[in-house]
């Protein structure tokens, strides 16, 4: 089968919907991955149908997002249910989910995103005997291995996706690898589905003209853009302010809090910025709609990316497209997007201090400052939503001549 001839997609975003704002609740680059490559494969002509659990009340059944692709609004549970309770709705939310396939929108490829969805995606598969594509964005013992454990039920619920999946998708050969150390082989392909960057919203620009829209001026600006919980390393962020000799310096932290643990992680970070006597040069700001991000970016001359452990780092890739260096710690997909003294650097451990010699390095040497941002975005016009829909179109062809993985 021609790739062209595959015509439906069923995309599953359980948890978070593809439309719902980065940086608010449990909005983050999965929103900004599900959105951009769905939207990415409809423009390439497949027939796309986003489920996502409807949050609040007043939402319409179906948003028309663009041509070929449309999200369904599933109602299962309550509205404000926590995140560590939608387990128990899974059931619900596949079966209206498989009444809406069966009567209104029938689909060849499920592509189920985060466990939670990959859960559904499960039941989907053998219920309507359709291919399963997961991809999990975090996985449970990857996040262990980095301090951040998890249920146990969650790591044996993944275990039994992976087993079932016919296609399991990863951003980069990084995380391909650990992959493969952490789980071994998969019954299905293991495929890299690399993200990309809208280069209409995020590009070099002037930074004098994105600090006087911001309200910054002449001193040097650190940028930290994502969700306030321990994974992401807030707390590093404000300790690397707090190690820098220059004490006229500013962190912009964007993003809320997240998750069980975000608002006890922001109150703990507000304290350490306090102190570390810093409190007066740390601003949070709200959660910005995502294209506006860019103007961000610009105006910073670092932007920090101190996580325990990432799939890929789209703030990293956004802020290089902006022509902006990033200080990063060397995990996860990160370790494909920076390349140490060439585009950015990359610190081996979240030590604080680290972090601020590299970021210093960049205050103080302006010729390296322009040499690394150059470099970054350049590094950044190789990343594009279209290769990746293109990419995931052929791999979901592929379906047509193979036999579905058998649940082990």
């Amino acid at each position: 089968m021609a790739a062209s001839s595959v015509q439906r997609v069923a995309v599953l975003s359980l948890h978070t919907s593809p439309l719902a704002q980065p940086g608010v609740g449990d909005g983050g680059g999965m929103n900004v991955y599900v959105r951009e490559l769905t939207s990415s494969l409809a423009r390439l002509g497949v027939l796309c149908t986003t489920y996502t659990r409807a949050w609040q009340r007043g939402l319409p059944d179906v948003v028309d997002i663009e041509p070929n692709h449309q999200l369904v609004h599933i109602r299962a549970g309550d509205f404000d249910l926590p995140k560590e309770q939608l387990v128990d709705i899974v059931p619900e939310f596949t079966d209206t989910v498989s009444h809406h396939m069966r009567t209104h929108s029938p689909a060849q490829v499920i592509h189920a995103n985060y466990w939670l969805s990959g859960m559904s995606g499960h039941l989907l598969k053998h219920d309507l005997n359709l291919p399963l594509i997961t991809t999990f964005h975090t996985l449970a013992r990857v996040k262990t291995l980095h301090g951040d454990v998890e249920s146990t039920e969650r790591e044996a619920i993944e275990s039994a996706i992976i087993g079932c999946s016919d296609a399991i998708f990863v951003s980069c050969e990084e995380e391909r690898e650990q992959f493969r150390a952490v789980y071994g082989a998969a019954p299905g392909t293991l495929e890299v589905i690399t993200p990309g960057v809208d280069r209409a919203f995020f590009s070099p620009g002037r930074r004098t003209g994105a600090r006087s829209a911001l309200g910054l001026g002449t001193h040097p600006v650190l940028l930290f853009v994502g969700r306030i919980q321990p994974l992401k390393g807030v707390d590093v962020a404000i300790a690397t302010l707090a190690a820098l000799t220059h004490q006229d310096a500013v962190l912009l932290i964007v993003g809320g809090a997240s998750g069980t643990e975000g608002d006890m992680e922001l109150a703990r970070v507000m304290a350490l910025a306090q102190q570390l006597g810093v409190a007066d040069r740390v601003r949070f700001i709200a959660p910005q709609p995502h294209h506006l991000l860019s103007t961000f970016y610009r105006a910073a001359d670092v932007v920090l990316v101190p996580s325990r452990s990432e799939s890929f780092g789209l703030v990293a890739l956004e802020a290089s497209a902006c022509g902006t260096p990033v200080v990063a710690t060397a995990v996860g997909g990160l370790l494909s997007l920076i390349e140490d003294d060439v585009n950015g650097y990359l610190v081996p451990e979240r030590d604080a201090d680290l972090f601020a010699h590299r970021v210093s390095q960049v205050l103080n040497d302006p010729q390296l400052a322009k040499r690394l941002g150059v470099q970054a975005f350049e590094r950044s016009t190789s990343y594009s939503w279209r290769q990746a829909a293109m990419r995931m179109r052929r791999v979901v062809a592929e379906f047509a001549v193979r036999d579905l993985v058998l649940c082990e």
